[in-house]
């Protein structure tokens, strides 16, 4: 069993397409959306977490490829840069699952990508512009 984090982009003329359903129907995929959104031109991004056996996730994302659905690794699209941060705690204090947190013995800022949600929260508030969420 593997677990990963993708984001689909769909474009407007599959956003009412059962894309999901056919994960767990045709490859036997659990799945969780993480975030989802739909831009003003009708266009649709997911932040899905898929998990299941691997030849079953890599098949599953082969069919949303042949759908048309754009795939991105979610955690290409996390960025922190650690030489601007000055591990104030801002975005820990906005972080809703705890992704982002101070070191109790270094007080350095710490980042869990497993936690993430790719709310962009963090990248609103950092006041130096270390962190840059990309979906």
């Amino acid at each position: 069993m593997i677990t990963k984090r993708i984001i689909l982009t769909f474009p407007e003329n599959i956003v009412t397409k059962p894309i999901t359903y056919r994960l767990v129907k045709d490859f036997d995929l659990q799945f969780n959306i993480l975030r989802a959104e739909i831009t003003k031109d009708i266009e649709g991004k997911i932040l899905l977490e898929i998990k299941g056996p691997k030849e079953n996730v890599e098949a599953g994302i082969r069919y949303l490829q042949n759908e048309g659905i754009t795939i991105q690794d979610a955690s290409k699209d996390i960025i922190l840069d650690k030489d601007r941060c000055i591990d104030c705690g801002m975005c820990q204090s906005v972080c809703i699952t705890q992704a982002l947190f101070l070191d109790k013995l270094t007080h350095s800022l710490v980042f869990d990508k497993n936690k993430c949600i790719l709310c962009g929260f963090c990248d609103n508030c950092c006041p130096v512009d270390a962190i840059k969420l990309k979906i």
